[in-house]
């Protein structure tokens, strides 16, 4: 069995913010291999984060980011369950960086539900006109415009898109590392993005 060290424990905690005790056991259970270890421990944290996922959120903060050259502007609302998390640097860090991504990103949705029924059927419509006369089923057309619907969200949804600092983590895995660390249930209330020249729809 191998040896686990004080170095090695303290580093998993600066990497996942788990609690020592759960370092040290996920580096015993991955004989203190750092990554499989990491692993681990995200893969609990996201499960702790899936049942927490239906409690209130009436606390958190107002997020702003200036783009340099003030061309770029936005406020973004996360919540989390009380103001003791929504002070804590794991909190105050995942607002920040959520401001910037938006920037970044020009997200139109916060989540999949808040996109409107007639921009999803305008979507399809064009896959659809896309694919005529490509003579698939059309039990096989339906599975290739869900797919396709799936792109779309993650192109246009915040919690589906990819992190413009790292793209193999979505916004919605942010939120849930970031819960597994504070523990309580995060969201993302609302957002605006403002750029200079661009008239509100």
């Amino acid at each position: 069995m191998a040896t686990i060290t004080a170095d090695q424990v303290k580093q998993l905690r600066d990497r996942t913010g788990a609690g020592m005790m759960e370092c040290k056991a996920a580096l015993a259970e991955a004989g203190g291999d750092m990554e499989a270890a990491t692993t681990l421990l995200r893969t609990r944290g996201l499960a702790q984060a899936a049942k927490r996922a239906g409690r209130a959120t009436a606390q958190g903060l107002i997020g702003t980011y200036i783009h340099m050259g003030g061309k770029i502007g936005v406020l973004v609302e996360v919540n989390c369950e009380t103001d003791f998390v929504a002070r804590t640097d794991a909190f105050q860090h995942l607002v920040k960086e959520i401001a910037m991504h938006i920037a970044a990103a020009d997200p139109r949705w916060a989540r999949r539900e808040d996109v409107p029924q007639a921009a999803i059927d305008k979507e399809k419509g064009i896959y659809r006109a896309q694919m005529e006369g490509s003579g698939k089923p059309a039990g096989v057309l339906d599975r290739i415009i869900d797919g396709k619907l799936n792109s779309f969200y993650a192109q246009f949804v915040l919690l589906e898109q990819p992190s413009v600092r790292d793209p193999n983590v979505t916004i919605a895995q942010m939120l849930a590392e970031t819960t597994a660390k504070t523990g309580e249930n995060i969201t993302i209330g609302r957002f605006t993005r403002y750029r200079v020249g661009e008239s509100a729809d």
